[in-house]
């Protein structure tokens, strides 16, 4: 298709063909006077640009709609009927003038999504029969190598399997800083060398990208409707038959014609009906840029309304990556490294994830715990009991040691309770009837989490609420750490979930944010569910109320901020739909507005909801909130199910 044909088909062609027929009319009546000639050009260009707005009209009667389109087709044929073909001409080419504007703005609106989309690379650098062969990024084949050059985007998902290099992930992740990779990590397609060489194995491809996912899912969210635009809909429903049966009565009462068409022009809701979706678009476009992906805009609203915000305890506030703190011996018979052989060993046949970072530093310490463990039990809450070497080994709270008939534990619950106090979860261990040891793990607190609390009372958030599975003293001193409102600790899957609704039924609107499979139940109850680091899971793009691409906690307070300001572009839209159409039907009724003028008002109002909406593309970051002196949690509680806790949160 040419250049012309393209402008043929364009939103351009027709106010375009329009205007000329209204100039050529005028022209010809200011040179030779008015003539049958003047009024034919003029009707013609009415058909031109009337022809279209009545086949749209007529399809959506078909389908039982009165649309705005059908009340301008209504008003301009009643204009040709009597004879003011001028206004006929002037409805209709305004009316596709401003539809021509609303489709640029609108696709101006969408840039957010069409950035994504030009991220996507094109080619692929491979390596067949030892050759560097340049192909569509498309036609690389899972699990061949792609080599990524400095300059280059990335053109699958993959791990790294060798080179080093740095990667400018702001596309998936919102942020600026180029990340490190190195072998076995994992990089994106549409992300961009800033630096190095890597060799990447791909396991993505096409479709079955990060980036395809997120731009399926902005392109999903963009469309799904808001609950006020459903009040948006069902109220137009009504009200254009409405200003149509208004416009008949006060033609047949003034007697007046062209008062009744004027009414159907001006009455218009043309404003009030893209009001919200327009922010919605500008809204979750602006968001998908910063790396957060938002559902629709039904939690878009929700969002702005939240005003309580749980959080898990692993993996959220903290890092995630517990380590090795402690190994207190109480057995003088046994040293350090003997303790932390028969933990280590007990927990090798361990799922859990704080059986890792026993094992890690056994191996570390050069200890053999090369061999499993006969039977592994774990028991929920409590920790594990294992058979090692023919010895029953427990490893876990003081509540499954006494529960295992170790009657005299010694100084273990309290060196347990000492280490739980320093923020560390300790373990207890015990070799079949005697305690010889308590060994401790602990999370490092993220550095940005007591900002992220901060920021979220800032953004209007009145409750903040750390839930874990965690013993309360540890709790606590992260509580303290990060400056929450509420702890509560010792709590099961189940019980998180309770906690959600406990808050629901105190009136709050409710975030969860998790990242665990036991925070599954909790954030599906909450109002709005919030995952963590989604780049790498595509589950989690796919079904989490609002996906924080990157592991930035930050990243929370900023998508409640941006949902209010969204909410309030809605607000403020309305309005300007609303307050126009008044103004117009006022000054229709006390003679001041015609036909042309009304017209021309209504789709200036459309455009200035439109920018007003743009507004968000350019929205800054949110505001930082000033840590003020961190704060004693105002309510802490622990789950009577256990005193000591062992449990991942």
């Amino acid at each position: 298709m040419n250049t012309l044909q393209r402008w043929m088909h364009g939103p351009w062609s027709i106010p375009t063909a329009s205007g000329t027929l209204i100039s050529l009319s005028l022209l010809a009546t200011q040179v030779h006077g008015a003539s049958a000639v003047d009024d034919v050009t003029m009707v013609a260009a009415a058909a031109v640009a009337g022809l279209p707005v009545a086949v749209r009209a007529g399809r959506a009667l078909v389908a039982k709609d009165i649309s705005i389109d059908l009340l301008v087709s209504v008003a301009a044929i009643g204009a040709v009927i009597i004879g003011e073909y001028w206004e006929a001409a002037a409805v209709t080419f305004l009316f596709a003038l401003g539809h021509a504007l609303e489709a640029r703005t609108m696709n101006r609106t969408r840039s957010a999504l069409a950035e994504l989309v030009a991220v996507a690379p094109d080619v692929a650098v491979v390596v067949r029969d030892g050759r560097q062969i340049e192909v569509p990024a498309g036609a690389v084949a899972t699990d061949e190598t792609v080599l990524v050059k400095n300059g280059a985007k990335v053109p699958v998902d993959g791990v790294v399997v060798g080179g080093s290099g740095a990667l400018d992930e702001a596309s998936i992740t919102g942020e600026s800083m180029p990340t490190e990779k190195t072998t076995g990590d994992q990089v994106f397609a549409g992300t961009l060398s800033r630096g190095g060489f890597l060799q990447v194995r791909a396991t993505g491809i096409g479709a079955d990208t990060t980036l395809a996912r997120i731009v399926h899912r902005v392109e999903e969210a963009q469309d799904a409707r808001a609950r006020t635009q459903t009040f948006i809909d069902r109220f137009s429903t009504w009200y254009t038959p409405a200003i149509m049966l208004v416009a008949l009565v006060a033609a047949v009462l003034s007697h007046d014609v062209v008062l009744g068409l004027t009414l159907l022009v001006v009455g218009c809701p043309g404003a009030l009906v893209v009001s919200i979706p327009v922010a919605i678009v500008a809204g979750i476009g602006r968001a998908a840029q910063d790396g957060i992906l938002i559902k629709g805009g039904e939690f878009l609203e929700l969002s702005a309304r939240i005003d309580a915000v749980a959080v898990d305890k692993t993996g959220t506030l903290t890092e995630g990556r517990p380590l090795l703190t402690d190994v207190v011996v109480l057995d003088p018979a046994l040293d350090r490294g003997q303790v932390l052989t028969w933990a280590a060993r007990a927990e090798a046949g361990s799922e859990h994830p704080l059986a890792r970072p026993v094992l890690d530093a056994a191996v570390r310490e050069g200890l053999d715990v090369s061999d499993l463990p006969e039977s592994t039990e774990p028991v929920p809450g409590q920790g594990i009991v294992a058979t090692v070497d023919g010895h029953r080994v427990l490893v876990g709270n003081l509540t499954l040691v006494r529960d295992r008939g170790v009657e005299n534990p010694g100084r273990a619950g309290q060196t347990a309770e000492e280490l739980a106090a320093a923020g560390k979860t300790p373990m207890i261990v015990a070799v079949d009837e005697k305690v010889v040891g308590v060994i401790a793990v602990a999370d490092q607190v993220r550095p940005d989490a007591a900002q992220m609390v901060a920021d979220l009372h800032a953004a209007g958030v009145k409750k903040v609420v750390m839930l874990t599975g965690d013993a309360l003293l540890v709790a606590s001193s992260i509580a303290q750490a990060t400056g929450v409102d509420e702890v509560r600790a010792g709590l099961l899957p189940e019980a998180k979930l309770e906690a959600v609704r406990e808050l629901q039924r105190d009136g709050f609107v409710v975030a969860m944010v998790g990242d665990g499979v036991n925070d599954a139940p909790a954030l599906a109850t909450a109002d709005v569910g919030v995952a963590m680091g989604a780049a790498g899971s595509a589950v989690a793009v796919e079904t989490a109320d609002i996906a924080l691409m990157a592991d930035n906690l930050l990243r929370i307070p900023e998508a409640i901020w941006l949902a209010r300001r969204t909410v309030g572009v809605m607000r403020q839209n309305i309005v300007v739909a609303m307050l126009t159409v008044t103004l117009l039907l006022v000054g229709v009724l006390t003679g001041g507005v015609t036909m042309a003028i009304g017209m021309l008002v209504h789709e200036a109002s459309v455009l200035v909801v439109i920018a007003n909406a743009m507004r968000l593309l350019r929205t800054p970051p949110a505001p930082r909130s000033r840590r003020s002196s961190l704060r004693v949690p105002a309510r802490v509680e622990e789950s009577p199910r256990q005193s000591t806790a062992l449990s991942a949160s």
